[in-house]
């Protein structure tokens, strides 16, 4: 076999060879692609159950406290209070503040609610989108930060971040619901090329 003969041989096998080769490529691309979408599918469901739920527990009072503090009213702005525009790229925080419950009861980071958590007799979770903060100056993100808000137990706030890929995070009451339900906007992103949105409407039930 002459030099011409193999170049040919190997021209052809290239011909053959490349086709798969590429369509390999597509196909873990694809395949990277819906992991990370599920993922972030995953993370947006587990953040929007825990902001849900604690827009639902809002403004509860305890069975005992109602009956010997007559007149308490529960629609108070206290109860629940949105910053508009206050996170990481416009994002919006949420705070609710709600009295412990005769069972068991738990905060946005799996603690029990106790008499210890509260504050002025008052447990209170917030959530809110910050930058990063592990991330390195300069370095490009997948998003901000979710971070939930909750009281220690000597009554203190602190932050702890749930999960990253937080693009933005909005709460919008509808004029119909008079404050008794609010809808959660949340979008996720990898930083690069998926972007998600996810809406979700949760009623505050305690909420006069």
């Amino acid at each position: 076999m002459n030099l011409l003969e193999c170049l040919v041989g190997l021209a052809l096998s290239l011909v053959l060879v490349a086709p798969p080769i590429k369509n390999s490529g597509e196909f873990i691309a694809k395949q990277i692609h819906y992991e990370k979408s599920q993922s972030l599918t995953a993370e947006a469901d587990r953040a929007l159950e825990l902001i849900g739920r604690a827009i639902w527990m809002a403004g509860y009072q305890n069975t005992n406290s109602a009956i010997t503090s007559k007149g308490k009213n529960a629609y108070s702005s206290n109860y629940i209070q949105i910053q508009k525009n206050s996170g990481y790229r416009g994002s919006d925080s949420l705070m609710v503040k709600q009295e412990i419950s005769q069972g068991v009861d738990f905060d946005c980071l799996g603690n029990t609610l106790s008499k210890e958590r509260t504050k002025n007799n008052l447990a209170q979770q917030g959530f809110l989108v910050d930058r990063q903060a592990s991330a390195p100056k300069g370095a490009k993100v997948n998003g901000g930060s979710l971070v939930c808000q909750s009281l220690d137990r000597h009554g203190r706030i602190q932050n702890t971040t749930l999960m990253n890929g937080i693009h933005h995070l909005s709460f919008e009451a509808p004029p119909a619901t008079a404050g008794k339900a609010f809808k959660v906007i949340l979008e996720m992103t990898d930083g690069a090329s998926i972007h998600q949105k996810f809406e979700r409407t949760f009623a505050a039930r305690n909420l006069l």
